[in-house]
């Protein structure tokens, strides 16, 4: 199956791992891509040497001169033929997400109807790159402000979502008229090559100029190499905090613009005035989808403690239901971890947890055996803790989920607002004071604030991105189209005289 899904997406054994469009090449180190799911070797990508970056980068200018020209609905109209593709692709690439990163089947697909839905997003956003218009205070004159494309837009993404956070950034940089370079994740190469092979047709058919669409797949020094060049005016970068910090200082110091989307520690308050049924559907799902390995996984439950047992003793029930396998076998809810390294990141985490006092009422571990033979299958675990333990205040990427017990509202909002992450947030609550004071200024410190829906899933017609450390960015959906674009304030004097501003006189 997944040697009909390569060929499918045009994926050989070995691919080089830079392109700008129709051309490949690629003079690095050689990379293996080996699935999680069953520890196999899907293939290896050829990385871009510091002459491939300079290949792409130098097309992508030269691109972007002609890009820029066309008029926007024509650059939407190439992304929607782009969304066509993706549906005619989404099962093969649906199932190489899953193979190649670990998630589910149809998360795999989810994420592939992600992409095609902000294709649709940015075609309608095509025709809607407005401005605005303002009176003068001088006679004879007229203001307005309008958007022009920004250049050459740099996306460093995370293996979670392989293809569509890169869909997020990129379908709405092209409508803008910019040109993107990509450096996905070392962790799902393949992936990358997929989505370059489907949009070089799209583009090949449409004469769109080569290097509108570039790829550079290599490690960390790849990334540097696009947050220190001055040619990139934005750089968005998805992952750890650690990571942002150290490209938001390399744009910064040259004084160029970086969208940040970083950790999450998101959390989950249930009220005792909650709907009990959807607050454990959703504090699982929100725990153990993707194997806890989403920036809006649900970390933390903050459970009144009227109903503090009754939920523990659900979820116990619940996760005891889980079923733990190869994710492209539809009855399995939980998948593998990335790598051997994220495993041993979740075992640090539940020694440290114990260490600090907490208590495992459903206990964690490797799976071994038939099935298991990667090594990258844990168990979804929950431990009792307290808010002010050094490991609750961090982010793990795995399904570890801490509980904790609240009596008011706003102590159960300090502990959500309590740690370093400021990403996303929910409430379960039929109490509509709750509720508001939840979404209210003194509420929620974080980008996404939800009532009576987990902390994942967010819909792409809203703006995503959360704040502190998780970076202050937004993209996607609302008004995100803004930060790939510069902004210019014009004035025309369409009079006989040159009345200055502010009422200066200025007589020659």
């Amino acid at each position: 199956m997944i040697a009909d899904t390569l060929k499918t997406l045009q994926i050989e054994k070995k691919s080089p791992g830079a392109s700008t469009g129709k051309e490949w090449f690629g003079h690095g180190e050689e990379i293996s891509s080996w699935s999680p799911v069953d520890g196999a070797l899907i293939g290896a990508v050829s990385t871009s040497a510091k002459e491939d970056y300079e290949a792409v980068v130098k097309k992508a200018q030269s691109a972007f001169a002609e890009w820029r020209t066309w008029p926007a609905p024509k650059r939407g109209e190439v992304v929607r033929q782009i969304g066509e593709a993706l549906r005619a692709k989404k099962e093969a690439l649906g199932k190489l997400v899953s193979y190649e990163m670990g998630k589910s089947l149809q998360e795999g697909y989810g994420e592939v109807q992600e992409m095609i839905d902000i294709c649709d997003f940015a075609v309608g956003l095509s025709r809607q790159l407005h401005g605005l218009t303002m009176h003068s205070e001088r006679p004879g004159h007229r203001m307005y402000e309008q958007y022009h494309p920004l250049g050459i837009v740099g996306i460093i993404s995370a293996f979670n979502f392989p293809v569509a956070v890169w869909s997020w950034n990129t379908m709405l940089a092209w409508v803008c008229g910019d040109v993107c370079i990509w450096k996905p994740s070392e962790k799902t190469p393949l992936c990358a090559v997929a989505c370059q092979h489907i949009v070089a047709e799209v583009f090949e058919k449409n004469q769109v100029p080569e290097g509108v669409s570039g790829l550079v797949i290599g490690n960390r020094e790849t990334g540097e190499w696009l947050s220190q060049d001055i040619r990139i005016p934005l750089v968005s970068a998805t992952g750890s905090t650690r990571m942002g910090k150290a490209v938001g200082a390399a744009v910064g110091a040259r004084l160029g613009r970086a969208l940040l989307e970083l950790g999450g520690n998101n959390a989950i308050i249930i009220s005792k005035d909650a709907d009990l049924d959807i607050a454990v559907l959703g504090s699982v799902f929100g725990a153990v989808g993707t194997a806890g390995q989403r920036c809006t996984t649900t970390r933390r439950l903050i459970i009144h403690e009227s109903i503090y047992d009754q939920i523990k003793a659900r979820l116990t029930s619940a996760y005891a239901q889980l079923s733990i396998g190869d994710p492209l076998d539809q009855k399995n809810h939980v998948g593998p971890l990335i790598d051997r390294s994220a495993v041993d990141a979740y075992l640090a985490a539940i020694e440290k947890c114990k260490a600090e006092g907490g208590k495992f009422v459903v206990e964690g571990g490797v799976l071994e055996g038939k099935g298991y033979e990667s090594g990258c299958y844990v168990k979804p675990c929950i431990a009792e803790a307290k808010p002010g333990y050094s490991i609750v205040q961090h982010e793990t990427f795995a399904p570890i989920l801490y509980l904790l017990k609240y009596s008011t509202v706003d102590e159960a909002i300090a502990i959500q607002n309590g740690v370093p992450q400021g990403l996303s947030s929910s409430i379960m609550t039929l109490n509509l004071r709750e509720a508001e004071q939840f979404l209210s200024a003194s509420g929620s410190d974080c980008g996404i604030a939800n009532v009576n829906i987990g902390t994942s899933g967010a819909e792409i017609g809203g703006a995503f991105g959360g704040e502190k450390e998780t970076g202050g960015g937004r993209e996607s959906g609302s008004d995100a189209w803004k930060v790939y674009m510069r902004r210019q304030t014009n004035t025309i004097n369409y009079s006989t005289q040159l009345p200055l501003a502010q009422g200066i006189r200025f007589d020659l």
